[in-house]
């Protein structure tokens, strides 16, 4: 097994990305013949309901996590709710799912977006370098 620090956390709901403030967060590759990873958030406790509502549904959810450093790409998972923790005025959620091999080549779609948005040469640069530091959400995840 290998562990990594989860740095975020967004959970796609209809074409929307949904991002949960993580207080902490570690992600678990379990390295079986199932390819399985193990997701733990600890969140404020105002989402209960929401991840409450997602396992009694037994919902699949999209999620994307940027894993170890804050300029990493997201990575994409298909996981569900394995079970929910209330610890104080928190929650510890427990996901379990799969990696998704599809990657969402972040550099590209930032680099259409800022074309899109008019900038060229230096200005573009510029900006683009900034944005892949900064990794904002790209306008396609806003829909």
């Amino acid at each position: 097994m290998k562990s990594f620090k989860m740095i975020s956390v967004g959970i796609v709901k209809d074409d929307l990305v949904q991002d949960f403030h993580l207080i902490d967060g570690i992600i678990i590759n379990q390295e079986n013949s199932h390819h399985m990873w193990i997701l733990e958030m600890f969140i404020d406790k105002q989402y209960k309901e929401t991840f409450e509502q997602w396992k009694a549904d037994e919902v699949l959810l999209d999620a994307k996590v940027v894993i170890s450093y804050p300029e990493n790409e997201p990575a994409a998972f298909r996981v569900a709710v394995d079970s929910l923790r209330q610890i104080g005025d928190n929650i510890s959620v427990l996901l379990k799912g799969r990696l998704k091999r599809a990657r969402s080549q972040y550099a590209e779609q930032l680099l259409e977006e800022l074309i899109g948005e008019g900038l060229a040469g230096d200005k573009l640069l510029e900006r683009f370098e900034s944005d892949m530091r900064s990794r904002p959400r790209l306008k396609k995840d806003h829909k």
